[in-house]
This record gives structure tokens, C-alpha cells and sequence, in this order.
């Protein structure tokens, strides 16, 4: 489209040169792109450069103060805050026009996310609808929470019911590594929020969340992919816990 929108977008990376474009031809209707990146060695910056964002390269502050970092250098009040493995679909994006266009829109507006693994849509284990707020006006909030940010609005909160793309796993590997260090980082969260807890309570958070996504959640319906998201669902979940209980003993034993 030839004409902008005062819309800013706000998006944080480090090394998505491969799905960057896709993010950034989403919302290339936005008249303010802001990219805060946290040290890329694949060109990222270079590539949003090209493409007329304003780049910000910053050392990595967990994932809320790096969102609320990008949201503060945006021009505009009403910000829409993207990953780099996300995408608008046409339908969202004039959904957002219209939001943006209309005085009496509310502060903040959630989107659900339609996960795509293995090229098709994951609609089982707790994948779906997996409701987020990205759309607000950034006068209205701030993001709270390190290692898993969310914006918490002051104003008044509405629902769009259509469709961020969500391409979050490249692949089982992908999965599995990044299952070990949100659940490193999820500890030290706890942790330091003074949480403790038991070996015991580890393997019954692992049960339970294997049961909520394979079960509740009717992973199964997933096949071999689903399986493979509620085992990792729960080995997250246990790492989270047997790492917070590492963490008690390590530092007990530091004092003694």
C-alpha cells in the first residue's frame, strides 16, 4: 500500500535473517519499524536496515525489557510488537488499520496465534488459540516480567479474533534446545522471586503438563508432532523445577 499508517511496529531479534523479511513484509503498511537487536552475526541488522527500520542493537535484557525497550523508541502511541517468526495475515492487518484509524478503539487489543511446525497448523496441545496482546497504545502499559514478557494495560482491553502466523520451531531440535533454556532462565526467575520447591514436585509438574497437553489439550490429535510437543512440554516443565532445586542446593552450599 502506498499510503502509511501511524502505526509503529516494535520487534525484537538476534539472527532471523531467515524469517525477518516475511515479519517485515507484513507490516510494511506501518510507517515506524523499530528493531532492537541483541548482538546478530547473520545480518539481521543489515537486512532490517534495507528495509527502512530503525536499528537499535542493545545486549540482551531478558524478554520483557527488551520488548518494553522497543516500545519506548517507537514514534507513534499505538504500537503493534511482533517476534521475527510472526507474521499479520491479511485479515489481521486491516483489522489493525481500523483499529488505528478509530478514535473510539480500546488501549489494548489480543490476538490469537495460529502455530505453524512441520508446515502445517498445530491446533492441539495447547497450541491453539494461545491468545497474546499486541496491538496497544503505549501510554496505556508497559511489559512486565523478564523471561516471558506481557503487556499489562492500564486502559480498557478488547479481543481481535483474527490470526497472528506464528513459525516458532524450526524444527524438533529447535524445540529441545530452546525448551532447555527457557526452563534455565524460568528458574533463575523463580528463584529469585524467592519460589522454591522438591524433586518430587518436579516429576508432578512433568506428569501433569504431559497429561494437560497430550490429553486435555487432545495432542494426540497431532500425531507424531503432538507427542512430541507434550513430551517437550513436560521436560520443560520438569527441567524448570529440577533446575530451581539445583539452584536451592548450589546456593545453600555457597553460604555454608
Amino acid at each position: 500500500m502506498s499510503q502509511k499508517v501511524p502505526l509503529s511496529v516494535a520487534i525484537i531479534t538476534k539472527n532471523e535473517s531467515r524469517r525477518l523479511p516475511d515479519c517485515l513484509r507484513s507490516v510494511a503498511f506501518a510507517d515506524d519499524i523499530v528493531v532492537v537487536d541483541s548482538g546478530s552475526t547473520d545480518g539481521t541488522v543489515e537486512l532490517a536496515e534495507e528495509f527502512g527500520c530503525r536499528v537499535y542493537v542493545e545486549a540482551w535484557k531478558g524478554d520483557g525489557p527488551q520488548k518494553q525497550s522497543a516500545v519506548s523508541k517507537c514514534a507513534n502511541d499505538w504500537v503493534l510488537v511482533l517476534d521475527a517468526d510472526e507474521r499479520l495475515t491479511g485479515e489481521a492487518r486491516e483489522r489493525v488499520i481500523a483499529v488505528v484509524s478509530a478514535p473510539e478503539s480500546c488501549d489494548a487489543y489480543s490476538f490469537t496465534r495460529k502455530s505453524i511446525f512441520h508446515g502445517n497448523w498445530v491446533r492441539h496441545g495447547g497450541w491453539w488459540p494461545d491468545r497474546v496482546i499486541r496491538l496497544f497504545r503505549k501510554s496505556k502499559g508497559e511489559y512486565r516480567a523478564i523471561t516471558h514478557g506481557r503487556w499489562f494495560t492500564h486502559g480498557s482491553m478488547s479481543r481481535l479474533d483474527v490470526p497472528l502466523e506464528h513459525y516458532s520451531y524450526r524444527d524438533f531440535a529447535d524445540l529441545v534446545t530452546r525448551m532447555n533454556d527457557y526452563s534455565t532462565l524460568r528458574a533463575n526467575e523463580l528463584y529469585d522471586a524467592g519460589a522454591r520447591t522438591n524433586p518430587y514436585a518436579a516429576v508432578a509438574h512433568a506428569v501433569f503438563m504431559f497429561f494437560k497437553s497430550y490429553v486435555i489439550g487432545r495432542g494426540f490429535l497431532a500425531g507424531f508432532d503432538g507427542l512430541l510437543i507434550a513430551l517437550t512440554k513436560a521436560g520443560g516443565s520438569f527441567l524448570k523445577y529440577a533446575k530451581l532445586v539445583e539452584l536451592q542446593r548450589s546456593r545453600h552450599e555457597d553460604r555454608s
